[in-house]
């Protein structure tokens, strides 16, 4: 089931989030590892399936990684009706250096640090337009559970958690439940330079997952930089159910 392997790993792998795993955790890692072990290239649903994770967060990895030139994207050949799969496969070569011997990373960062300093510098409140931002990619991510499924907030949380961690947060739950430590930001360096804007962003993305989830937005809360490198998120147990209101980044 995938939010207990991936909350394994929130846990478990909590030394190595704190030296920032490469190509951002282990969920990536393992899509990679998936790819380069198969015989073919595969579509997302037989990724999904081997490594544990949502459709979604795969199909994330993925294109964060066939933009770094570590995947190729090809489009299947098909005889029947329907429309072609998208297929991947790990590039051949040296497998953990991008094609090219560039630092992909360095030119996402420049990107959202261009995006964030915009978004910043228009509008009347950037915080609450990346807030909202944030829910909507948090709500596709999480993916809806099956129909007439209801989750309890110990659940939710804990599928919101790993979330964090497919996402290369590398969260660590304190044992007393108290708060979640965030060993690792994907965009620490913007987020130092553009906090309003980019933490925004990561409190909706726990907001929209909440709500996806049939749990109140309301329940999640961020202390960004509560030390130099560690934020710290919380996820306050509440009422659980189908029907629930949007709130808004706070």
């Amino acid at each position: 089931m995938r939010n207990n392997q991936a909350a394994g790993r929130a846990t478990g792998a909590a030394p190595d989030g704190r030296r920032r795993a490469v190509l951002s955790g282990v969920s990536r890692g393992a899509v990679l590892d998936v790819l380069r072990s198969a015989r073919s290239p595969l579509p997302v649903a037989d990724v999904a399936a081997r490594v544990g994770l949502h459709r979604n967060t795969v199909r994330w990895h993925l294109d964060q990684l066939a933009e770094a030139g570590q995947v190729t994207r090809t489009t299947e050949t098909r005889r029947r009706p329907g429309r072609p799969r998208l297929l991947y496969a790990a590039r051949a070569g040296d497998p953990g250096r991008p094609s090219g011997g560039d630092d992909p990373g360095g030119g996402y960062r420049l990107l959202a640090d261009i995006l964030a300093g915009h978004l910043a510098g228009v509008g009347p409140d950037p915080a609450a337009a990346a807030g909202r931002a944030g829910r909507a990619w948090g709500g596709y991510l999480i993916g809806k559970p099956a129909p007439f499924t209801r989750l309890s907030p110990e659940q939710a949380a804990g599928r919101v958690t790993a979330l964090l961690a497919d996402l290369g947060f590398a969260p660590e739950p304190d044992p007393a439940g108290s708060g979640i430590t965030l060993h690792a930001c994907p965009f620490r360096e913007v987020a130092e330079h553009h906090p309003d804007v980019t933490c925004a962003v990561h409190l909706g993305l726990m907001q929209g997952a909440l709500a996806e989830l049939g749990a109140p937005e309301s329940a999640a809360r961020l202390e960004p930089f509560v030390t130099p490198r560690t934020c710290r998120a919380h996820i306050e147990p509440g009422p659980a159910g189908p029907e629930t209101s949007r709130g808004s980044a706070t």
